[in-house]
């Protein structure tokens, strides 16, 4: 009884105009919006990396201590694959070109130095952890602004 039912029902629907271009539109709208959304991503992953500032540390698991040991350390937590990460670079050049003598800047592959990274339970990247005198005492997580960094560093000097 409840098949014959379905079945008239479904003889009884005609398709309308309206709701074939409705569809072909949701069908056109999810295509554009997700090749932009693939193309952005290429786009960042294959991103150029952007050339270190000579005032940024290049920190790994032997130097780390006693790079963070004494003074104001912003250490980076990066991975060369993550495109936040590529996006914070020029920035944190600028807040080390701006910082010189302040605030030092250190940069740490969690791919080559996973020690570091878990025992400071780095979970996301680009993660940045400030230092002062070896301890920590600020952690960011993402991407900030330029701005943003030099005030909370300046805060803490």
């Amino acid at each position: 009884m409840m098949a014959s039912f379905l079945s008239e029902l479904a003889l009884n629907i005609k398709p309308c105009k309206t709701m074939s271009t409705t569809i072909i539109l949701v069908i056109v709208g999810s295509v554009l919006f997700l090749g932009f959304i693939m193309f952005n991503a290429w786009r960042m992953k294959n991103a150029p990396e952007v050339k270190k500032s000579d005032k940024i540390l290049t920190l790994n698991t032997k130097n780390f201590k006693a790079a963070t040991r004494k003074g104001l350390v912003l250490v980076d937590f990066w991975a060369p694959w993550c495109a936040p990460c590529k996006a914070i670079a020029p920035i944190l050049n600028d807040v080390a070109e701006e910082l010189d003598g302040e605030v030092k800047i250190g940069k740490i592959n969690v791919d080559h130095n996973q020690p570091v990274a878990g025992k400071l339970k780095v979970r996301n990247i680009p993660t940045m952890v400030l230092f002062k005198d070896g301890e920590e005492v600020k952690r960011f997580v993402g991407v900030k602004t330029r701005k943003f960094l030099i005030r909370e560093l300046r805060a803490q000097a």
